[in-house]
């Protein structure tokens, strides 16, 4: 087995990883006989109910303020824990007097979902939490409050990065948080793969975030840590924009350096196609569309047989660690794909990397047919795939890199499965640009490494030069640069000549 165990920290990382887990709930069977083409030991656990029945949730520890569970709580239907409803009176024998806040109304979804009841439509009014429209039950160990602070606060908002940071050195102080809350679920793998981290890279969460990396790769040196670091898109003012660029920033040059793969997130993205009805004040609507494509891009990593994905994202060098996520999505109509069957590894490096896509979730379209690919990793679902080539499926792969790199070629690796992705009632029905919801969708979605990554970089180490602090500013716009250099076109590292 291959485990992943997911970490979310913050509003928005937990509006997509939601999704994420709607999605991964869908793909089960109860049919005798019948097979999930996911292996959902991936990203589930068995355990053991409060009844004593067996259980099945997800590896996940979910971190949020203060009021933005919602309805959510650490007790369910699988575990219900005594605690919650008679905390005791401790040492204090003297007279109590209890406040209670007023207690958050269940959303009419979640009723129908307890009561086994078709559920109504969501929209964006009824969905004023990301439990609101959650499908899956989570282990009492998963549900994390940060009490520190409370969401969309005025007067102590959790807004700079430094903030994120002193929180999670506080908290680890007191609690070891990786001994608390990873460690129980990480033991429990057979062989523990990867920690897929789901966060806010523009805001506290980004400092928090970051110190909590560095403390994985200490404890997990030799495994993949995936980061999904989400960034607003919406217009704010030019002082809130300068201070979200300042934690993008100090972001990408904490974590990147330390991450398997990083990959920025805009929500919503800059340019959204016509045919597309996405509500772009609505988290709910914008992050089921990054699902989309984050839940197809890494489903190579839980189709049976089992795929090592992460070796394609690495490509000829293992240099290029910052990804654009992009995705095209369809119904009945056909985007052009190639590939043999569910689940195939259809070659490397024997077509032409894709430069046009519906949709780009990480920076402004417009540039990415003017950038250098070093990398792309192609995922499609849905489609007819055309017949591979016979002459390249007997190719030598060695062969063909060393020409690729002759050529300066970018890699180039394909997964195609017959697996459509699922619209649910969770997810808005009438986003996508498909006639038949109940089919699903067809998505062809990339994670791309390029020389647009270069161009981003630089403008954040001009902006740093000027608003930073003198006493973190030679070491941020330093560490900047020394990523920026290996997303520049001609740029080639001092491993490139130890052959020599």
């Amino acid at each position: 087995m291959h485990e992943i165990v997911t970490l979310q920290l913050g509003q928005r990382a937990n509006y997509l990883a939601t999704h994420f887990w709607n999605l991964q709930e869908s793909y089960f069977t109860y049919n005798e006989g019948e097979e999930s083409p996911i292996d959902h030991d991936v990203h589930f656990r068995p355990g053991i109910g409060a009844d004593g029945s067996e259980t099945y949730t997800p590896r996940n520890v979910i971190y949020d303020l203060k009021g933005a569970f919602g309805t959510l709580r650490k007790s369910n239907a699988l575990y219900e824990l005594s605690a919650d409803f008679d905390p005791g009176q401790g040492l204090w024998d003297g007279k109590e007097i209890l406040q209670q806040q007023t207690p958050i109304p269940q959303s009419d979804y979640q009723k129908s979902l307890d009561a086994g009841l078709p559920a109504p439509t969501l929209t964006s009014e009824t969905v004023r939490y990301w439990s609101d429209y959650n499908r899956v039950f989570y282990h009492p160990r998963s549900i994390v409050q940060l009490n520190d602070y409370e969401l969309n606060s005025q007067t102590m908002p959790f807004e700079n990065w430094d903030a994120g940071e002193e929180l999670f050195n506080d908290l680890d102080k007191e609690h070891d948080l990786l001994d608390r809350d990873v460690r129980p679920f990480a033991e429990e793998c057979d062989q523990l793969r990867a920690l897929q981290v789901f966060t806010g890279s523009d805001d506290a969460w980004g400092g928090f975030a970051g110190r909590y990396i560095d403390r994985l790769r200490d404890e997990y040196g030799k495994k993949s840590i995936w980061v999904w670091a989400i960034e607003g898109g919406g217009k704010v003012s030019r002082q809130a924009q300068f201070k979200r660029d300042m934690n993008k920033a100090r972001s990408i040059h904490t974590i990147s350096p330390q991450s398997s793969f990083y990959t920025p997130i805009i929500d919503p993205p800059s340019r959204l196609p016509a045919n597309f009805n996405v509500d772009a004040r609505s988290e709910w609507y914008t992050s089921a569309l990054i699902s989309s494509a984050v839940e197809t891009v890494t489903l190579p990593s839980r189709l049976r047989p089992y795929h090592d994905f992460e070796a394609s994202l690495a490509g000829d060098d293992g240099i290029h660690k910052i990804f654009e996520l992009q995705s095209s999505i369809s119904g009945d109509e056909e985007i052009h794909a190639k590939g043999t069957n569910r689940g195939e590894d259809t070659g490397d490096g024997s077509s032409k990397v894709t430069t046009k896509f519906d949709l780009d979730f990480t920076y402004d379209e417009s540039s990415s047919n003017e950038a250098h690919i070093f990398n792309q990793m192609q995922v499609s679902r849905g489609f007819e795939p055309e017949q591979k080539d016979d002459s390249a499926s007997h190719e030598d792969l060695g062969l063909s890199r060393k020409l690729r790199l002759f050529n300066s070629e970018p890699m180039h690796q394909r997964f195609h499965t017959s697996l459509r992705f699922p619209i649910l009632d969770s997810f808005p029905g009438n986003m996508l640009p498909i006639s038949n919801p109940d089919a699903g969708a067809k998505v062809l979605a990339a994670l791309t490494a390029s020389s647009r990554t270069a161009e981003r970089i630089k403008t954040m180490q001009a902006v740093a030069g000027r608003m930073i602090g003198v006493d973190e500013r030679e070491n941020l716009v330093n560490g900047l640069g020394e990523i920026r250099e290996s997303y520049e076109t001609g740029w080639a590292s001092d491993s490139d000549y130890d052959d020599d």
